[in-house]
């Protein structure tokens, strides 16, 4: 096996990518790699709600949450002592982007089929999709 120094994997913690982080962990072992857990959430713009303000003690920090699920998602699923040495990342943006930008130079970008939100019948999603045709390394979707 050759020696690979960074393999990026996409966990919205759906099922899938919870299979796709179980998988690139175990390539990552098998190539003397490191693992980037990465997760990116969208921010989403509330709908009029008729009130005048909000206080910002009622706005949860969607970045927090989203770094302590994702932590948990690692443990759940990797264990405490992963087999590899794990790096988890949290970005705002558009998964797709983020995870294209992100895969420059590096050596693996892994995704699992579906993640959240989405039509169920389709085989893949659309950020598996998208990067699978435009990631700048080679990709893996794990079904």
């Amino acid at each position: 096996m050759s020696t690979w120094t960074t393999i990026v994997v996409g966990v919205d913690g759906s099922p899938g990518s919870r299979k796709a982080l179980t998988w690139a962990a175990a390539e990552a072992a098998d190539h003397g790699a490191d693992l980037l857990v990465l997760n990116v959430w969208e921010h989403t713009v509330l709908p009029p709600s008729g009130a005048p303000s909000v206080s910002e003690r009622e706005v949860v920090d969607a970045s927090q949450t989203t770094s302590e699920e994702l932590l948990q998602v690692i443990k759940e699923e990797l264990g405490e002592d992963p087999p590899v040495p794990v790096r988890a990342q949290v970005r705002q943006g558009r998964p797709a982007k983020i995870l294209i930008d992100e895969s420059a130079g590096k050596d693996l970008l892994v995704v699992g089929h579906r993640g959240h939100g989405g039509f169920a019948g389709l085989v893949l999603g659309s950020v598996s999709q998208h990067v699978a045709a435009y990631a700048k390394c080679p990709v893996t979707v794990v079904r």
